[in-house]
């Protein structure tokens, strides 16, 4: 234990005389008090040498034992001892800090889709920035934040900056003296872990111990991303721990240190969208919001404008004030697919076109482009085969509750590292570490829904994969994001609009199959023997609007019996609206 205590404190030990290692063991009696601590018994530190005296301050003090010794080196006139100390630690927390900068930049060029100058990333996100500065610069005591917003709004991406600006030294410099960030949904398909493991994976070599860095936890933010996507239950209240050495389930690591039973004087900040606010909100102390509110229509010209060259910009800008999907711009990620694929278009030398009045025509609008600008030439049936091994990737991904692949994924879904070169620059993948990750868990939610369209009886059967009743099953039981977008593409791929525009890339697709399987999905609910009942109504609401198609919505909206809606916003009274007057029966 000594010997990976950090900047070597045993070292600083074996400096001291006999006489003054004997008046620092006679002031480490009360000691602990000062910091309300129990004491060691003066039997243990009595006969402890100096190796042993480290040990045991690591084994009785985690993440306290740093701090006591360096009061103690003043008390025994030795301040020298304390200044030695306290500049290797800075210098360990600047090379810390020198590596996340590094490491942030690179995710911030290739893994981070806004595609404009910093600075007029930082005009966009103005009023979120200054609210984050005033909520941590105006406290002492630990802060816990949410960054809220609906999917897509670009709450990653601020939180990225967030964390890249800190490394930079322009932002909460005075505040923390370590930032950590972790996208909890890479830990899926970790059943066990420790605080200080996951701490550990982040630091470079010649680093601070974690003993060394968790003694001033108030010294600490750790930003955490991706809830919305964690399969982990973390409505905890009992088998909490305080012991952030200590191996435990993965939902008890992550509720204890949310609900500050591990680490009480650390600060979080959390990602937090529409599902994962009520499930974990509550769980807070005294939690303060910085909400993402999407781009106004002048963000979404001065996007386009920032996007494209200035006079390109101007004219896509224009055309867009005229433009239904105008207001689906107002979801950053949207607004970028939109700037994407027209300039794929121009690329082509096309004239600029995109029309879509949901969410399913606008994604396919992207992907057809894509592909019609990487595989212009390809004979639609290969185009359709290379589109299939992707969504079986997403769908496997879906029902696995995965959203981080390795190369082994890849190898089993048929890409290849050539395939994926072609994703990656595509924007269907993009890197994350020594990982793949779909470029937004949006678009693996969208090629999911594909699976099923693309989807021939001859295939090959993957258990993992679930049916379609099983997938609505899934979608209205368990109401978590990746289901509820997954269920929001299958419906809207029903359209024959939309099933349309993949025609010149890939073929004939009929949706009609999709259509009966999910008529008959509502025909068993309305059995008396049907076990399952319909949760989330306005789930389904929703859906039905997306289809765009007012045959089978009448056709969904008929089967249905009885039916409970809690109308708790004008959206879902929107959309509650749209799908009852379709129906026959009223």
């Amino acid at each position: 234990m000594a010997g990976s205590s950090g900047y070597g404190l045993l070292k600083l030990l074996q400096k001291l005389s006999d006489e003054e290692f004997q008046r620092f063991k006679e002031l480490l009696r009360e000691e602990p008090e000062k910091f309300k601590l129990k004491p060691i018994s003066w039997t243990k530190i009595e006969n402890s040498s100096k190796e042993s005296l480290v040990t045991l301050l690591n084994t009785h003090y985690p993440g306290q034992a740093w701090n006591m010794m360096l009061s103690l080196f003043l008390q025994v006139n030795r301040e020298d001892l304390s200044i030695m100390a306290q500049k290797k630690k800075r210098h360990k927390q600047t090379k810390y800090k020198k590596f996340m900068k590094t490491t942030f930049e690179r995710i911030w060029t290739l893994e981070t889709n806004t595609h404009i100058p910093d600075r007029n990333y930082h005009l966009i996100v103005e009023v979120q920035y200054k609210a984050l500065q005033e909520i941590f610069d105006s406290e002492s005591e630990p802060v816990t934040a949410i960054v809220a917003g609906t999917t897509g709004e670009g709450k990653t991406t601020f939180l990225r900056k967030a964390m890249l600006d800190w490394a930079s030294g322009v932002l909460l410099q005075n505040r923390f003296q370590y930032v950590f960030f972790f996208s909890v949904f890479s830990l899926n398909n970790t059943t066990e872990l420790s605080l200080a493991e996951l701490i550990s994976s982040t630091l470079p070599e010649s680093s601070e111990t974690v003993d060394d860095i968790l003694s001033d936890p108030k010294r600490i933010l750790f930003i955490l991303d991706g809830f919305d996507y964690l399969k982990f239950d973390l409505e905890l209240r009992t088998n909490l721990c305080n012991d952030w050495r200590k191996r435990l389930p993965t939902q008890i690591v992550l509720s204890s240190l949310l609900q500050k039973i591990m680490l009480p004087g650390c600060s979080l900040l959390l990602e937090l969208g529409q599902i994962s606010v009520p499930k974990i909100r509550h769980l807070l102390k005294y939690p303060r919001v910085i909400t993402m509110q999407g781009f106004s229509e002048r963000s979404v010209e001065f996007y386009c404008m920032s996007f494209f060259d200035n006079q390109r910009g101007i004219e896509v800008a224009e055309n867009l004030r005229n433009n239904e999907v105008l207001h689906l711009c107002s979801n950053p990620y949207l607004c970028w697919m939109f700037c994407s694929c027209l300039k794929w278009q121009f690329d082509r030398e096309e004239e600029g076109y995109f029309k879509a009045k949901t969410d399913a025509a606008f994604f396919t609008n992207f992907m057809v482009s894509a592909f019609k600008s990487t595989y212009a030439h390809s004979p639609s049936k290969q185009n359709r085969a290379r589109l299939k091994t992707l969504c079986t990737l997403a769908v496997e991904g879906m029902w696995k509750e995965l959203f981080v692949f390795d190369s082994e994924d890849l190898r089993r879904n048929g890409i290849s590292e050539s395939d994926k070169a072609v994703w990656l620059k595509m924007q269907f993948l993009q890197t994350h570490g020594n990982h793949t990750v779909f470029y937004h868990p949006t678009l693996q939610s969208y090629f999911a829904a594909m699976f099923y369209f693309l989807k021939q009886d001859k295939d090959i059967c993957v258990p993992v994969i679930g049916s379609i009743p099983q997938l609505l099953g899934n979608m209205y039981a368990r109401g978590q994001t990746q289901w509820l977008q997954l269920g929001t593409f299958l419906f809207g791929l029903i359209n024959e609009q939309v099933a349309a525009l993949l025609q010149p890339c890939f073929g004939f697709i009929q949706p009609i199959y999709v259509r009966q399987e999910i008529i008959c999905y509502f025909k068993c609910l309305g059995q008396q023997e049907c076990n399952e009942k319909l949760e989330r109504s306005q789930t389904l609401f929703s859906c039905l609007r997306d289809s765009q198609e007012e045959r089978f919505v009448r056709q969904v909206v008929d089967l249905l019996e009885e039916i409970t809606v809690d109308i708790s916003s004008s959206d879902v009274l929107s959309v509650t609206a749209y799908a009852l007057q379709k129906s026959s029966k009223l």
